[in-house]
């Protein structure tokens, strides 16, 4: 015996046919109401209570047809079964198209109500499994929901605590006198700085799992030319691509960026020449490639690193954990770096 909760709404202007539906029903434990037209069962269905729609073909005014979508529109819309004359296969595709969950041809015997009572059933199962998928599916979105907030949150946290560090450094610099060590702790400053950019990207974007690069190359040289304002050339210019990329390779990303921007500040113009630094991104055929560029006085691959070599090995430290690779383009008169990776796929 089916659940006697569950009401069972029949559509159909055939007064003798609903009545003994409504009497096959009853008896197999449904609560059965009946409506003689489309536009009484969508009346009917505004008030609720209805776990499943029977639906017939053929009535004066309007068929089953037109009333399909106004029955489905509601929120939290019952299934459907459409009832079809014998053999009307067209209807019924028409019918399932339109978004009813079954069909059952309308036949005399006891051979229909088997078939509406099995279409009910399956009806009503497919309702229950629906439901708690957009349940399970409302969950996973709130969680995922609550852990973005959180990342956002640390996020946000560890850039005030990089910008911090930072801070502390740009102190410790005003307090020394050797102009080597304070340009060390510059470029220690520039490196967190870099760093922190990221987060802050982060927890400011709609997405904390990849960073949108044209975006950050562009706040983080707007951020060096300010922080390098004693030797800093005429210009910065940023060419990026509006192209995504994980957060993890991001940051390598923009420590390479930094240190290499860092060493075209220091070395591509010397003794007042001007020139400016271009850094750029693009992505084509499944790869992406950050370039560095100056037309200053040049530096090769394979020349003796100027300074500690620190920048040189962590540019190469930070391309083989993107497994990446390096470039120097020798035919250009300064120093032209392009790094050349996989394009990560969304």
């Amino acid at each position: 015996m089916s659940d006697p909760t569950v009401r069972i709404l029949y559509i159909d202007d055939d007064v003798a046919m609903a009545r003994l539906v409504q009497r096959r029903l009853e008896r197999r434990g449904y609560a059965v109401e009946w409506a003689k037209d489309g536009w009484e069962g969508l009346a009917r269905l505004d008030q609720g209570g209805i776990a499943v729609v029977g639906l017939d073909h053929e009535m004066p005014g309007a068929t089953g047809l037109d009333i399909l979508p106004g029955l489905l529109s509601r929120e939290d819309a019952p299934p459907v079964i459409y009832v079809t004359g014998a053999g009307d296969t067209r209807v019924a595709v028409a019918a399932l198209k339109a978004g009813a969950d079954d069909y059952v041809p309308k036949e005399a015997g006891d051979g229909f109500f088997d078939l509406l009572v099995a279409a009910i059933e399956q009806a009503r199962e497919k309702a229950h499994l629906r439901r708690e998928r957009e349940r399970a599916e409302r969950e996973v979105r709130a969680a995922r929901d609550r852990a973005e907030l959180l990342l956002r949150e640390v996020n946000h946290r560890v850039a005030n605590s990089l910008a911090m560090v930072g801070a502390f450094i740009q102190m410790q610099q005003s307090d020394l006198s050797d102009s080597e060590a304070r340009a060390a702790l510059q470029e220690t400053q520039a490196r967190i700085v870099a760093i922190a950019g990221i987060h802050r990207s982060l927890y400011t974007s709609d997405d904390v799992r990849s960073v949108r690069l044209d975006l950050y190359l562009e706040t983080l040289l707007a951020g060096m030319h300010t922080a390098m304002a004693s030797r800093r050339p005429d210009r910065f210019i940023v060419a990026a691509d509006a192209v995504s990329v994980p957060t993890d390779q991001a940051v390598s990303l923009a420590v390479i960026v930094t240190e290499l921007v860092t060493n075209a500040c220091k070395y591509a113009y010397p003794d007042g020449r001007t020139g400016s630094i271009r850094v750029r991104a693009t992505a084509a055929d499944g790869a992406l490639s950050v370039s560095v560029e100056d037309d200053g006085v040049g530096f090769r691959n394979g020349d003796a690193p100027r300074g500690t070599g620190l920048g040189t090995r962590i540019v190469q430290a930070m391309t083989a954990s993107l497994g990446a690779r390096l470039a120097y383009d020798r035919k250009q008169a300064g120093t032209w770096v392009t790094l050349t990776m996989p394009l990560p796929t969304p």
